[in-house]
């Protein structure tokens, strides 16, 4: 997720937990420790642009490193002789460990892909319960943090907690209703879902980007579960799906660092090229525009004799958000959401 929103979690666990024997170094401490791990964003290459995706969320955000990681923040304050016993070193350190962890298990519960097991698998995790951006998770946490911090009690800082817990575990549960949904779907279209992913838009978990794999395409659709009303859905569109053997001879020619087979896992195979471009191979997990798919993000293999066997692709920048879209959307009053068809019609 975004920086500020791990930076509360971390100090909001780092207060509640520890604030009795830290202080509100605690808070401190544990904000820190939440932040550190994306300091692997720094790790890239002037010729090979895949190397930042490959090690972003990666081994700095595995279970195994983060004692590690927690560590090496809690080292930071041992310049102080107060710090350095046992004694306080000692729930500095879990305090650290705990606000890590928070990190890594958020940033999993989003739909990127983090590598929980490193080194032991390159699995990418992703349980798509939460989006990259969701404002109402993160100022509740801020509000409960500052609470605390100004009360010096931990209370409020643990009403936040539980309500980030249970927005959560609702995330979960939507999610599953998504998913549920996406199904029916497909039945109704006479399509077997091969594989499929539900993934929640920006700041909400009422409206769903769903994708799934049928007959070689891959098909994109938006669909509404409201908590208290039933599920409907607003059709979209489809794209073949790109595989290796779909490379063209020139694509394969430049394949040397195997950059397509890099790009395909860190996309989680979710491989389409680009309406608009279509020597952009796109990861169809993300797109600028929910009327059709306009990647924000893809590669495109270069001319021979170019350093970069590709390029990265980013528009990451270009990306507007309609509040008043997505507000309807997410009311419901977004007429373009019907509710699902059944089979025989």
């Amino acid at each position: 997720m975004d920086p500020v929103s791990h930076v509360v979690l971390g100090a909001s666990l780092g207060y509640a937990a520890f604030s009795r024997r830290l202080g509100r170094t605690a808070a401190a401490a544990g904000g820190l420790a939440a932040f550190v791990p994306d300091a692997d964003v720094f790790i890239r290459s002037a010729t090979d642009p895949l190397i930042a995706i490959e090690y972003h969320r990666g081994f700095t955000h595995s279970f195994a490193f983060a004692p590690i990681g927690a560590a090496i923040v809690a080292a930071l304050w041992l310049v102080s002789p107060a710090w350095r016993y046992a004694a306080r070193w000692r729930p500095l350190w879990a305090c650290c460990l705990l606000a890590y962890v928070s990190h890594i298990l958020l940033d999993a519960a989003t739909s990127y892909g983090t590598r929980l097991l490193w080194p032991f698998s390159d699995q990418r995790t992703g349980w798509d319960i939460i989006s990259i951006i969701d404002p109402p998770f993160t100022l509740a946490l801020l509000a409960g943090l500052i609470w605390a911090l100004v009360r010096q009690h931990v209370r409020p800082a643990g009403i936040a907690l539980t309500f980030a817990a249970a927005y959560l575990v609702a995330g979960g549960v939507q999610h599953a209703r998504a998913t549920s949904t996406q199904h029916a779907l497909a039945r109704s279209r006479g399509h077997t879902v091969e594989r499929g992913e539900v993934m929640p838009t920006l700041g909400n978990n009422v409206i769903w980007r769903a994708l799934y794999v049928h007959g070689g395409q891959i098909y994109s659709d938006r669909i509404r579960v409201g908590w208290f009303s039933s599920a409907t859905v607003r059709e979209g569109w489809s794209l073949p799906l790109v595989r290796e053997s779909d490379l063209s001879p020139e694509e394969r020619a430049r394949n040397g660092r195997r950059s397509f087979q890099r790009f395909a896992w860190f996309s989680e195979h979710w491989v389409a090229r680009s309406p608009r471009d279509a020597a952009v191979l796109a990861d169809m997990r993300y797109t600028l525009s929910a009327e059709a798919f306009d990647p924000i993000w893809g590669i495109r293999f270069t001319a021979p004799g170019t350093a970069n066997e590709v390029d990265w692709v980013n528009r990451s920048r270009d990306r507007q958000v309609s509040a008043k879209e997505l507000w309807a959307e997410i009311s419901g009053a977004d007429a373009r959401f019907r509710p699902l068809a059944s089979p025989a019609q």
